[in-house]
């Protein structure tokens, strides 16, 4: 990749930042592929969640945990408590398959339903978890898988 085109990422999410953050999430389902494509995607699997308000905007695109090329720890309390901390209504977990291949795996099946009892038993909306392969994401939602 050439400086120019690391630049032009760079203010690619930086815009993209900027309309998610002033739009509604839930309302724009392809800006929110685009940011997930733009923001999650890379060579280590990376656990992001985006923490909304009661209006579906974005509160905070919280970067929760790093992993290697084939694991991310993610720890539902720590997903959770920080919902908390920011008052947030809902949430929309986001993870990455560096190999390219989006199919959830059975980790991130049992991940996703630790934490969306939690949401339950708090009163917080999981609203979807979206794994972003190479080329495409994928909704755990749209898969009936939550």
């Amino acid at each position: 990749m050439t400086p120019q085109e690391e630049t032009v990422i760079l203010e690619a999410r930086d815009i993209l930042g900027r309309y998610l953050s002033q739009n509604p999430v839930i309302g724009s389902w392809q800006a929110l592929m685009d940011y997930c494509a733009f923001s999650v995607r890379g060579p280590i699997e990376r656990f992001h969640v985006l923490y909304l308000d009661r209006k579906n905007r974005i509160i905070s695109d919280e970067l929760l945990s790093t992993g290697t090329v084939d694991h991310v720890p993610v720890y539902p309390r720590e997903v959770i408590k920080r919902a908390l901390m920011l008052n947030a209504s809902a949430l929309i977990l986001i993870h990455n398959h560096p190999s390219g291949d989006p199919t959830p795996s059975e980790a991130d099946l049992s991940m996703t339903k630790e934490i969306q009892k939690g949401c339950k038993y708090l009163g917080l909306t999981l609203h979807d978890h979206i794994i972003v392969g190479a080329e495409t994401e994928l909704s755990l939602r749209a898969l009936g898988k939550l």
